[in-house]
Formats: C-alpha cells, sequence, structure tokens
C-alpha cells in the first residue's frame, strides 16, 4: 500500500457545487479592520479564502466541510452551514 501525500489524496476529492455557498463572511469590515493575518486564507486545507481588495471571496464549491472556519476564525465572523442534501463533498477511497 503505497502513502500519498496531502496533494494526491485532495486530488481524489470531487465535488457536487451548490449554486448558493453555504460558507459565508458576515461582516467584511471585521476581516479588514481586525484581522490583520488573515487567517482563515492560511488555516483553510482547501483554500477556500482568498483576501482580495477590500473584502474576503469565498470559493464555496471547493470546501472540503472539515469546519476549520467555523471554529478558527478569532472573531467568530464566518457562518458556516452544511451543504444543501445532495450537495457538497463526494469522498473516493483508492
Amino acid at each position: 500500500m503505497s502513502t500519498k501525500n496531502i496533494e494526491e489524496k485532495q486530488y481524489l476529492l470531487r465535488f457536487r457545487a451548490d449554486t448558493k455557498s453555504h460558507l459565508t463572511v458576515m461582516d467584511d469590515d471585521i476581516c479588514m479592520t481586525k484581522c490583520p493575518d488573515k487567517i482563515c486564507t492560511i488555516f483553510c486545507p482547501a483554500e477556500v479564502y482568498k483576501w482580495e481588495g477590500l473584502r474576503m471571496q469565498v470559493g464555496y464549491e471547493g470546501c472540503h466541510e472539515c469546519g476549520s472556519c467555523r471554529i478558527g476564525c478569532p472573531h467568530q465572523n464566518i457562518k458556516w452551514e452544511y451543504p444543501k442534501g445532495g450537495h457538497g463533498i463526494v469522498f473516493r477511497l483508492a
């Protein structure tokens, strides 16, 4: 049995994205004024969060649904919900 690195494991993930995000940054001003390090752009394993200009961009379509953003934001500024039924991540074992 071969050992896979994280990139190889992430390649096995498939997504069924909904048209509406299950992730919401509640107030971009909090990100801009109270969070200079924008740590959600660091701790998210799927790199869903990107700071662009004056707001946080959320690429929810590639979310791994790990919930780290729900507990990792020091300002509790990210609302995380489960994707609508039938949508979200699909795990494949290889």
